[in-house]
Parts: structure tokens; sequence; C-alpha cells
């Protein structure tokens, strides 16, 4: 039986300006099992964004219970919670967030540099992960000297050089023209499918959509529908 990596229950979430209050996510119920893809759609201003932080820790709900590779989120204190984040969470933005006077391999291994680990297990990981998106050859090229989608590649392996439980995609392909929005849906199929990793996008886009296994749609802060996407990874 697979294990339940993130578990919502009745998870809400509200923002107070002064006397309104916004809700901006109620009563959110979701089960994301290992190996999962879920595409989660829905149209601007209904909470994708939103739920993503909460999976991440950068937010914390309003009420509800969310468990996250079996901890409770909201329960840790902010050492514990970036530790935590660290070991577990994988973040993939939209505009790649490259730092600019970082060569690819040295923008890889950042997450790296908060672990105590050796030079030479670092280098093994950031070779290892480059290698993974195809982009062993370049590692010593700076964001400036690469497409949009090689950017995209390279903050794909600064994801993934740490072997996170939990990949969260906010847009992947939203900056990217068709062919190079294509060769990065391959390689989130290609490490679903190959190495078993939990990925959870947000899109716009139903094509991206369609990679998943399977489709969530939410609107005005409410699941509104869940069933299956197209799976086939590629």
């Amino acid at each position: 039986m697979a294990e339940t990596v993130v578990q919502l229950r009745d998870v809400t979430k509200n923002y107070r300006r002064d006397a309104f209050e916004l809700k901006v996510l109620q009563g959110i119920t979701l089960d994301v099992e290992a190996g999962d893809y879920v595409a989660l759609m829905g149209p601007s201003g209904s909470g994708k964004s939103t739920l993503l932080n909460l999976l991440a820790g950068i937010d914390q709900p309003t009420s509800g219970e969310l468990i996250v590779a079996g901890q409770q989120v909201s329960r840790l204190g902010e050492s514990k919670l970036a530790l935590w984040r660290q070991r577990h969470i994988g973040f993939i933005f939209q505009f790649y967030n490259l730092i600019p006077v970082l060569t690819a391999y040295e923008n890889v291994e950042l997450p790296l540099t908060l672990r105590k680990s050796s030079r030479a297990a670092r280098r093994k990981r950031v070779e290892t992960a480059l290698s993974v998106v195809g982009l062993q050859n370049r590692m010593k090229h700076y964001p400036r000297q690469l497409s949009g989608g090689q950017e995209q590649r390279v903050a794909i392996a600064r994801a993934i050089v740490t072997d996170p439980t939990l990949l969260l995609a906010d847009e992947p392909t939203g900056d990217l023209d068709a062919e190079s929005g294509g060769e990065v849906l391959d390689l989130l199929g290609q490490l679903n499918e190959q190495f078993n990793k939990t990925i959870l996008m947000v899109t716009h886009d139903p094509k991206a959509a369609a990679r998943a296994k399977r489709l969530v749609r939410l609107d005005k802060g409410r699941l509104v529908a869940s069933a299956p996407g197209g799976g086939t990874g590629a």
C-alpha cells in the first residue's frame, strides 16, 4: 500500500485586512500518495498558489489538519520547519528564480550548502541532478548563457538535488514556448515514472494537466472536482 505523502482534512485559509476577512481556501480535503502526479487547475484567485504555499510550510492554515511527509506542518517552529522543508520539499517556480551571478552548478548546489556534507558528496549530487535534466555539459554556464527551457531545467535540478519527498511546481511551463514547455513536461513525467517522484503541479494549461495522473480543480477556494489525468508522462 502506497504511503500517503499529503493529507488535508477540512483545511481553510483566511486573510484578514482591517475589518475584512478574505476566505481563500474553504474546507479542502485531499490525499496525495507517494508516486502520484497531480495537476491542480482553477481560475486565477481560486487558491491554487495558496495551497502550494501551505504544503511547502511557507504559510499556515487557519484551521483544519495538514500533514505532509508524516508531519503536521503547522506544529513546527521556524527552525524545525526550515529543516523539514530542506528535507522534504522541492519547489519549482514559473520564473526559475536562479541567481544570475552563480553558474548552473552553483545554483543547483545552493540547497546542499545548508547541510553538513563534504564537497565531494555535494559534487556527486549536483552532477547527478544536472545529468538527470540533461545539462551536465552546461554546469559552468551562467543563467544569461542559457535558454529559458535550460534555465527551468537547472531550476528542476536544484529542486531534486536534495531528493525531496514532494515536488511542488507552480506554473512550471508558464514562461516557456511550446517546445521548451513540452521538454519540461517530459522531464517531470520522467521524474514521476522513472524516479517515482511525487509531484503536485499548478497549471492553467490543459495540455500540461493532461500529463498528470490525476486532475484536481479548485474554484473560489473549494475543491470542485478530482478526476484521472492523462498519466502518460510523455
